[in-house]
């Protein structure tokens, strides 16, 4: 353990290893004289502060699991996602909690007790978290991941000689703990005592990463690709040889940024990490070298190959395998595959299924990700299958946005869409097919039902929605009715 070093810094305060030993044993002892054994998913508000991440760490030695919601989301959302775990217990750190009907447990509360990091017994199969993402009904939907699936995460890492962390190095945590890249972005440098660098809830995103890059001399870096997107403006005026690693995930890279930016951290290693929430962050990744010839499809690099014990399978729409080169759903299998969505057996009957390999039943995650592999191996990643999207490395049903849209206006057609902006990041526009009104009620409304990323930022008023010849709606029409607007 190293104790001395220096284990956080959020919001310019830095904390030792020690220092964090205390308050997460500290908090460990609370919930051990508070929480019965039986109940295992606990309710974590994910402020920025030193006693939310204590609390993971916590609530893991006591072998239970985390269900986190982010204070900035609209309450009944958070709420419902309560319900649906069955949460009577809310870790909050807040000076104020608004869980009045839960049994909150403040974890700036200080118990004076002595470190103790020993774990208690778990087996694979319980539960270490459950994230929701967005749910095509307008109910959040609950990926739950298990200790064995994230005991399989670290494994696969850290057989990769390609990225090893050492105690001196200063890592990036952009990420909001409800987002599943956090659990790399903190759990990996835990692993080594390196540092963890922060970013302020009230900060600008982009811009508090180029003042820790510049000012701390961040070593680590992982981050969703449109935040360098934002930065690019900037990139004459970064430079920044100590970044040893830069990893990317959660949404498509695409090559020209990534040599624009590769040239601002010229020592650095740069990852291209592939992997779905439902797969435990993680499941394959391309090492970037601008010196090679990388590989690249429509403009986006290669999501590259699994890692270790993870299995890729290209299929069609029988769930068959497809041969080399020929496109179709990607399709995963290995250990850190979640158990199936929290109480869904809808979705979990069209998002998974089994497959006879040899003697085993093996059973394979439908990414809804449309990949080819080439000849040498890599993976080419293609396009969505459906209609999720990426918005700020959130993963987002357009179906949940129209969704509540017409709950205030039910019998007008409305259409989310995704649309590029100038910096080449995806946002959120709706097609209302009606005379133009006043939309204030309607857009209001969202706001108390769906995180700030899921509020469309373009809106258009059309006469009739284009359709295809099969009656579909014709999304690509859209999206050109948009740009044209936006030009």
């Amino acid at each position: 353990m190293h104790y001395d070093h220096n284990a956080f810094c959020i919001n310019n305060t830095f904390y030792t290893y020690y220092e964090f030993s205390k308050i997460v044993s500290m908090i460990r002892s609370v919930i051990h004289d508070t929480i019965d054994d039986t109940e295992k998913l606990i309710g974590l508000v994910t402020n920025d502060d030193i006693e939310t991440y204590a609390s993971i760490i916590a609530l893991w030695l006591e072998g239970k699991a985390y269900v986190p919601v982010n204070p900035e989301t609209p309450l009944e959302r958070n709420i419902k996602i309560f319900e649906l775990t069955e949460t009577k217990y809310v870790i909050d750190s807040s000076e104020v909690s608004l869980y009045k009907y839960h049994k909150v447990i403040s974890s700036k509360k200080r118990v004076e007790t002595e470190i103790d990091l020993e774990p208690k017994k778990t087996s694979d199969d319980q539960l270490a978290y459950i994230l929701f993402t967005s749910g095509t009904t307008g109910t959040p939907k609950g990926v739950p991941i298990t200790y064995g699936n994230v005991n399989g995460l670290v494994s696969a890492v850290e057989k990769d000689t390609a990225f090893n962390l050492v105690s001196s190095d200063k890592c990036l945590q952009m990420f909001e703990l409800t987002f599943d890249f956090s659990v790399v972005a903190y759990l990996f440098p835990l692993l080594h005592g390196s540092c963890i660098y922060t970013i302020p809830k009230n900060a600008i995103k982009y811009f508090y990463i180029f003042k820790l890059i510049n000012e701390q001399k961040l070593t680590v870096l992982t981050m969703v690709p449109s935040i360098i997107n934002y930065l690019r403006p900037y990139f004459d005026e970064i430079n920044a040889p100590d970044v040893r690693y830069c990893s990317f995930g959660g949404g498509a890279l695409h090559a020209d940024i990534a040599s624009e930016w590769s040239d601002c951290i010229p020592n650095c290693k740069i990852f291209n990490y592939y992997g779905p929430t439902e797969y435990t962050v993680y499941s394959g990744y391309y090492p970037y070298d601008k010196d090679a010839n990388h590989k690249s499809h429509n403009g986006i690099l290669s999501i590259g190959v699994p890692l270790y014990d993870v299995e890729y399978m290209v299929v069609n729409e029988e769930n068959q395998e497809v041969p080399t080169g020929v496109s179709g759903e990607l399709c995963l299998a290995g250990c850190q595959l979640t158990p199936g969505y929290w109480r869904n057996k809808e979705r979990n009957d069209y998002a998974f299924f089994s497959k006879k390999v040899g003697e085993e039943d093996r059973r394979y995650y439908k990414t809804g990700d449309l990949c080819f592999k080439d000849e040498e191996g890599d993976f080419m990643y293609v396009g969505r299958a459906d209609f999720q999207v990426k918005i700020r490395g959130y993963r987002v049903e357009l179906s949940e946005i129209e969704f509540h849209a017409k709950a205030v206006s039910e019998k007008i057609n409305i259409v989310a869409i995704d649309i590029l902006n100038t910096l080449g990041n995806s946002e959120l526009g709706l097609a209302i097919e009606s005379e133009e009104f006043d939309t204030d009620a309607m857009f209001e409304y969202m706001k108390t039902k769906m995180p700030a990323y899921m509020i469309p930022t373009h809106v258009r008023f059309i006469k009739e929605l284009p359709h295809s010849v099969n009656g579909k709606i014709d999304r690509k029409a859209l999206k050109k009715l948009f740009k044209t607007t936006n030009n």
